[in-house]
């Protein structure tokens, strides 16, 4: 008996609204339809399990989708528990649609993000790209199949049909201006989207030969158990996953059911430019159903430079920003990757320091800039960030401040908690052959410094010293001329500097004469740390600014200079001006202007020495 009826909400007003909040992400119908299928597989097996309801033998339980392009159809099959025709009704045709009203007053209003699982609409979600769509489903119970049919406007029809085995077969007629889903290449790729961890094996155009393949994996390797997997395995799993065919350097696997579930591996992937920070990919799934990638509220934004899945079951399939805002349960599911990302982090620091500095390249910026953006991250993994000094060696925090480990566990004696009002300078270098004159000069007497040459390295110089002031500061090889680099007091040589002041032809330039232990080196030029590190910023943020004023340091010790007061005053202002820009190459990258005075200069000297 065929039956009509009148879907009971403004069903004109809510289609459209359908479309609109869903249009950028129309293809996730795919993904609803089939984790409708997979969802009534699971129902049906938990009946047989309590004996309620008995499977056929050799039963693969499955979900398969046809394409018909001729037909203009997309069908998506399962042999779940079906449903009968009291329950079609219930919903698909009333539940469907209960609440939708208080949806369109509350959403339509505030700016809500994403409807597709409220209220039941996670079948509508079909409309989006289908003009009409039919149902043909059997339920487990010795009750008729029935046909369901709705073009989405305001009204249905429902009656018997001759489908004989149980399950649902939802019948999708693609509407003129979608016709890419009657393509096998763009279907395919939507399972392999958001299909790919099914927990039921899932088919395109199934034939039933024998040599049919399903198109995802019923069991990731992330839902077995870490003694299960292999090394070759996890790098497979990664290079089938996100396509990169670099290994990646180590990875996290997360298993957990207790004080929620959580299973996922997060990979540490090779970095291909250490100048800047490439982000990564982490899928988000429920139940092995993909959510979506690279969701903030779930994963704490530094760890998405890594790539990752995670499956969480106590995350809603579908549900608003505004909800994982709020959800304490998500706020600790968040905290618990972040511990377990630095115990995988420390853990390797401790059994296996040759490792770890082998990495630490790959690492290096994932880590500090996961320490800036994240507080309780930085407090875990504090003591294992590490810099490599002029002495190709690495070492931690705690032995830059000169302490062992053993030190940094006791309680601090007198003299040094007075220690503590005079931080430790450590010097760094930013740029190894643009610095290399003064980092000769460090070499010379013994001095040492660090590499901090990556982009995020004065951003977390600068965060180190607002996390311990009393502790450390930083200043760049270049910043001024360290007491062991000069040999005793120096008398100050007005002549001199008024000669290299007006031969640099700078008026903010300062020129002190110092007597330098290394002879060689006429002068070098040293900018005020902090002076330097506010224009840096402020070009960083567009905000332009001017050059930092220079000192030039005069090293009277040289012969050069100590002859200079013996040429007449043209060849004074010459050699001043070229042992000025000698420095100046050294401390910076020169400018045009600069680098064509100094070739001219350069040209000059050579014709002196061939007359």
């Amino acid at each position: 008996m065929r039956k009509e009826g009148n879907i009971k909400i403004s069903s004109e007003n809510m289609m459209p609204i359908i479309k609109k909040w869903l249009y950028s992400d129309k293809d996730i119908f795919l993904r609803e339809i089939v984790a409708n299928g997979t969802d009534a597989i699971t129902k049906f097996k938990k009946l047989v399990t309590m004996g309620e309801a008995s499977e056929a033998e050799n039963e693969e339980y499955c979900v398969k989708i046809y394409i018909d392009k001729k037909a203009k159809t997309l069908t998506v099959e399962d042999n779940g528990i079906g449903m009968t025709a009291d329950e079609v009704e219930n919903y698909i045709t009333q539940i469907a649609f209960s609440g939708a009203s208080d949806f369109l007053e509350k959403y339509e209003k505030a700016g809500g993000d994403g409807i597709i699982g409220h209220f039941g609409l996670g079948f509508y979600s079909a409309y989006m790209v289908s003009e009409n769509i039919e149902i043909f489903t059997k339920s487990y119970k010795d009750e008729p199949a029935v046909h369901w049919e709705s073009d989405g406007n305001a009204t249905y029809s429902i009656e018997e049909c001759d489908k004989s085995e149980r399950g649902t077969k939802i019948v999708m007629h693609i509407a003129p201006d979608e016709k890419e889903f009657l393509e096998e290449s763009a279907i395919k790729n939507l399972v392999n989207k958001y299909c790919s961890f099914m927990p039921y094996n899932v088919y395109v155009n199934f034939k039933g030969d024998g040599n049919d393949k399903p198109l995802n994996s019923t069991l990731p390797l992330y839902a077995k158990a870490v003694k299960d997997c292999t090394d070759e395995e996890y790098k497979k799993f990664y290079t089938d996953t996100f396509m990169d065919y670099n290994e990646p350097i180590f990875w996290v696997h997360l298993n957990m059911d207790y004080p929620f579930k959580l299973k996922g591996i997060l990979y540490f992937p090779k970095v291909k430019n250490k100048l800047e920070l490439e982000r990564g990919k982490v899928k988000l799934y429920c139940n092995q159903v993909f959510i979506a990638d690279n969701i903030k509220e779930v994963i704490p934004e530094f760890l998405m430079l890594l790539n990752g899945v995670i499956d969480c079951p106590d995350i809603p399939l579908n549900v608003s920003r505004s909800f994982l805002q709020n959800d304490k349960q998500v706020q600790k599911i968040s905290k618990h990757i972040t511990k377990k990302v630095a115990d995988k982090l420390i853990s390797l620091f401790k059994n296996d320091r040759e490792k770890f500095e082998a990495c630490w390249g790959d690492v290096a910026n994932f880590v500090k800039f996961g320490c800036i953006k994240d507080e309780s991250f930085y407090d875990k993994v504090k003591d294992i960030i590490i810099y490599k000094n002029l002495d190709d060696k690495f070492v931690n925090f705690n032995e830059l401040l000169g302490k062992n480990a053993a030190e940094t566990e006791e309680e601090p004696t007198k003299t040094e908690e007075k220690a503590k009002s005079e931080p430790v300078t450590v010097y760094y270098v930013s740029d190894e052959k643009q610095q290399a004159q003064y980092i000769n000069l460090f070499k010379d007497q013994g001095l040492n410094a660090i590499l901090c040459d990556n982009f995020i390295d004065p951003h977390f110089l600068s965060f180190l010293e607002y996390k311990t002031p009393d502790k450390i500061k930083f200043k760049r090889i270049d910043a001024d001329v360290d007491g062991a680099l000069k040999n005793g007091d120096s008398a100050e040589d007005s002549v001199l500097a008024d000669i290299f002041k007006n031969a640099s032809g700078k008026e903010n330039i300062t020129v002190k004469t110092e007597v330098l232990k290394n002879t060689e080196i006429p002068a070098i030029i040293v900018v005020d740390e902090y002076t330097r590190r506010y224009n840096e910023m402020g070009e960083y943020y567009g905000m332009g600014g001017v050059e930092p004023a220079q000192t030039l340091i005069v090293n009277t010790a040289c012969p050069i200079v100590a002859r200079l007061k013996e040429l007449d005053e043209e060849r004074q202002k010459f050699t001043a001006a070229y042992v000025y820009m000698l420095a100046l190459n050294s401390y910076k990258k020169l400018s045009p202007e600069e680098l064509d005075k100094f070739q001219k200069d350069n040209l000059t000297l050579l014709k002196d020495f061939i007359k």
